[in-house]
């Protein structure tokens, strides 16, 4: 008797349609210069404040609070754009929020007060909001079961290979225009996502989203979210058990100069470089949690091998990283790779959601994801007077990362459901 005869067996998926292919490729690239866009700020922090005349003792906490500003925008730009992605559509958001952050990017290149920067910071990341949650919602409408979670890996891959790109091209901008470089880095991404917008033409609508817009369940009610108790649950443990990734971003990779001061390095870290390693670390990071995802046929569990594999390369990185430069990039790149759950975690929060909601949950998820980074490096900037920069670092990490474990208990198995349901 077959062992396997007793479990239900989902029928293969048809060939992938061009429709979805092209989706793949539109979402994969908005993604890039997506990551390109919001990595930049972390990259050209302390050269664009120099250049705009703020004092060298301010850097830190000037840098912090300009980060935190466009952590805002994208809290914000999360929640306005996934209500539209349920009740206008994800193509809507895919190409509006694409267009908002290019234009915000072209802006960036020319301000000349530390005030205009901090508005264009909040449009961006307002814009920013929206490009990721947006297109890993289509793809996993558009393409069948088996093949959704192999879709998203290749939009997160090729998404966050923006970052080393960003990290590239600064170094190289720098030395070709010296302190003008970061205006020109970020115009470089204005027009690689004016440039992009070219390619709407064919990407079709979600079917899913075209049958929930005939029927009468409400869409993008963000109530929804809130009742019942159970619903908002659900959403509370996809937040908290991405918190930790942006943990990583929003101090280790931001606040990496310090850190190596810290550690007691010689040669200074730079933003560019720690950047490009760090994410060099993320890409392989993404496909190898995607990957093992298919391959275990589970979500979860890829999730918590990744959450305990931050928590031991964070550990070696702080302690571990003084030993010189390179050991230290060479640390930051393993801590890049065990935030790579972010691919696995996105296309959670999809499948988590009955399709009236689903574009509302995967791309605000994202964004309150980000959003935290915002109380983590408060946390982490009121810690280090009294502990000191590493103690109060491994302290807000080990947090974080254990509330992500908690929340991950209580969150159910997703892998190889049917999207196809709705929120009642």
């Amino acid at each position: 008797m077959d062992p396997d005869a007793s479990e239900p067996q989902s029928p293969p998926d048809p060939k992938v349609p061009r429709a979805a292919l092209l989706a793949v490729l539109v979402s994969a690239l908005g993604y890039f210069v997506d990551i390109y866009d919001l990595v930049l700020f972390s990259i050209l922090r302390v050269p664009s404040l120099r250049a705009l005349g703020v004092a060298p003792g301010a850097l830190t906490d000037l840098g912090g609070t300009l980060l935190n500003v466009q952590l805002a925008g994208m809290l914000l730009g999360g929640l306005a754009f996934g209500v539209l992605g349920d009740k206008k559509g994800r193509l809507t958001v895919l190409f509006g929020s694409i267009l908002l952050y290019s234009l915000a990017n072209l802006a960036n290149a020319f301000v000349q007060t530390v005030p205009q920067y901090a508005v264009l910071r909040f449009v961006a990341g307002f814009g920013l909001a929206g490009e990721l949650g947006a297109g890993v919602t289509l793809v996993s409408e558009l393409l069948g079961r088996r093949q959704r979670g192999l879709g998203t890996t290749l939009v997160a891959s090729v998404g966050l290979s923006g970052a080393m790109v960003a990290g590239s091209l600064a170094e190289f901008l720098f030395r070709r225009y010296g302190a003008e470089g970061w205006r020109v880095a970020y115009g470089v991404g204005g027009v690689l996502g004016l440039v992009l917008l070219v390619l709407r033409v064919g990407v079709l609508e979600s079917g899913l989203f075209q049958r929930a817009r005939e029927g009468a369940a409400p869409r993008g009610d963000l109530g929804q979210l809130l009742r019942p108790w159970s619903r908002c649950l659900r959403f509370l443990r996809v937040v908290c058990v991405g918190m930790p990734i942006w943990y990583v971003g929003g101090v280790l990779f931001v606040f990496a100069p310090e850190l190596g001061r810290a550690l007691g390095l010689r040669e200074p870290v730079t933003g560019a470089k720690t950047i490009l390693w760090a994410y060099t670390g993320v890409v392989l990071g993404d496909v190898l949690s995607g990957l093992l995802s298919q391959r275990t046929r589970s979500r979860k569990r890829v999730l918590g091998a990744f959450l305990v594999a931050l928590a031991v390369t964070v550990t070696a990185l702080l302690t571990l990283g003084g030993r010189s430069l390179g050991t230290f990039y060479a640390l930051m790149a393993l801590v890049g790779v065990s935030t790579g759950y972010w691919v696995v975690f996105v296309t959670t929060a999809s499948e988590q959601f009955g399709t009236n909601l689903r574009a509302t949950v995967t791309t605000s998820a994202p964004n309150f994801v980000r959003g935290t980074a915002i109380p983590v490096t408060l946390l982490w900037f009121a810690l280090k007077p009294a502990l000191g920069v590493l103690p109060a670092t491994l302290c807000v990490g080990y947090g974080c990362i254990a509330v992500g474990l908690l929340a991950l208990r209580g969150m159910r198995e997703s892998f190889d459901n049917d999207l196809d349901f709705l929120e009642e």
